[in-house]
């Protein structure tokens, strides 16, 4: 075990999968010599070779179709999208044609591509780069999106996704990258997709969310629990499919729930978890639904995403709001 931050369990991750599998491909802008803008695949290309870690033109479009020509001929493909906003980029390659192929071919074929992309506020970085789109996503028949909180799910759930054989968005909060450490295994390991976690136990309400605002909500449960206010943690890790037997437990016991995302309110994830909640869920329920979110407005420029981006002060207050119905 090595006390370790996210990105370096993610290059770990890759790294890993490379030496493995010689089929895992890994490219994308500047990830070779240079490994990367935030240095997720620095060290790869020296220890891997150019044949397996390679750049990219400056097109996302290509890539994506690069991706998904390599996986019909066998290859595991990890492309890089350097910042999720540039997304809009290969949209058409991505819901039109790598999401459908396993559909249109009748089972027949394998779409084994982990498509990564840094994403997230907080960081200070120019327009475009920050935007949360996993709903945009999300919203694509025959794609995962798996979103980790921490350094040691990041890992865990990196390598079941290069193994798995459906495409996998795997979205990484440029926020998490190196501002907590957790312990790692040295060795490889798996954390099945589609599993949600308890990442802490309460008995009052149901703080459910997904990358950096478990982190908020983990901060909000530590103030709330001084004012006697029992708060459970739940990280969805896979935002699609969603995992609706952890999340109904969790309501269940608890008989209130606030969803928190960092996104935009209109049509976001939160909004799927609260329809879940209210579909099967609301005869467990001791008060409304709580949603934590950012405002319906582009990001914000950097000056004023303090003030746009929801905290740790947003869910205590809601949290205390919804214990007092």
């Amino acid at each position: 075990m090595t006390k370790t931050t996210l990105i370096k369990a993610i290059t770990a991750a890759m790294d890993e999968e490379l030496a493995r599998d010689e089929k895992v491909l890994v490219f994308g802008e500047d990830v070779g010599k240079n490994g990367g803008v935030f240095r997720a695949t620095d060290g790869l290309q020296k220890t891997h070779g150019a044949q397996r870690v390679f750049d990219t033109p400056l097109a996302e479009s290509g890539i994506i179709g690069l991706s998904t020509g390599l996986a019909l001929k066998g290859f595991r493909p990890v492309p890089e999208i350097q910042f999720f906003g540039f997304v809009y980029e290969a949209m058409d390659e991505i819901a039109g044609q790598l999401a459908r192929i396993r559909f249109r071919l009748g089972g027949t074929r394998k779409m084994p591509i982990t498509i990564r992309a840094p994403f997230g506020g907080g960081v200070h970085t120019p327009e475009l780069h920050a935007d949360s789109l996993e709903g945009l996503i999300a919203q694509v028949p025959g794609l995962r999106v798996v979103i980790p909180s921490n350094p040691y799910d990041a890992k865990g759930l990196l390598i079941s996704a290069i193994r798995s054989d459906d495409p996998v968005f795997f979205l990484e909060h440029m926020k998490l990258y190196r501002s907590i450490k957790a312990e790692v295994p040295d060795e490889a390991y798996t954390i099945p997709l589609d599993q949600a976690a308890i990442a802490r136990e309460g008995q009052d309400v149901s703080l459910i969310s997904y990358g950096a605002m478990v982190q908020e909500c983990l901060k909000a449960s530590d103030e709330l629990a001084k004012a006697g206010i029992s708060a459970e943690v739940v990280d969805l890790r896979t935002i699609s499919p969603l995992d609706e037997k952890t999340i109904l437990a969790s309501v269940e016991k608890t008989s209130r729930a606030i969803v928190v995302q960092e996104a935009p309110k209109q049509a976001g994830i939160g909004a799927q978890v609260a329809a879940l909640i209210a579909e099967k869920g609301i005869l467990y329920l001791n008060a409304p639904i709580g949603r934590i979110t950012a405002p319906n407005t582009p990001y914000p420029f950097s000056e004023a995403e303090s003030d746009w981006l929801p905290n740790k002060n947003d869910i205590i207050a809601k949290a205390k709001e919804i214990m007092a119905y």
